[in-house]
């Protein structure tokens, strides 16, 4: 039995993770070499290639969630505009996708 007070704000919080947006990514990259380039920089909890519904191919960017704010921080800041086969990758905190109504 759990003894204490919890509000809904602890639960989010402690559950809290990071998103990061990576554009620009090598055509050749996938969910695996994703999370590899983050995980020398901490914890990943999940990485993923965006990919065309039709063909499956990239589309050149992703996502990858890290639960530490710090190091998420970190690998943004030495992953932005590092160069990978040739293309520099736009990194930062992904920001909630806007929606049209209508």
């Amino acid at each position: 039995m759990v003894k204490g007070t919890f509000t809904l704000v602890d639960v989010v919080q402690k559950n809290r993770s990071t998103k990061i947006f990576v554009g620009n990514l090598p055509w050749s990259h996938d969910d695996e070499l994703l999370a590899r380039l983050f995980e020398q920089h901490g914890e990943v909890l999940d990485a993923c290639v965006v990919v065309d519904n039709i063909t499956g191919k990239s589309r050149g960017f992703g996502f990858v969630e890290m639960p530490k704010t710090d190091q998420a921080e970190e690998a943004i800041r030495l992953l932005h505009e590092c160069e990978i086969e040739g293309r520099k990758l736009e990194v930062s905190f992904a920001r909630p996708r806007e929606r049209s109504v209508g």
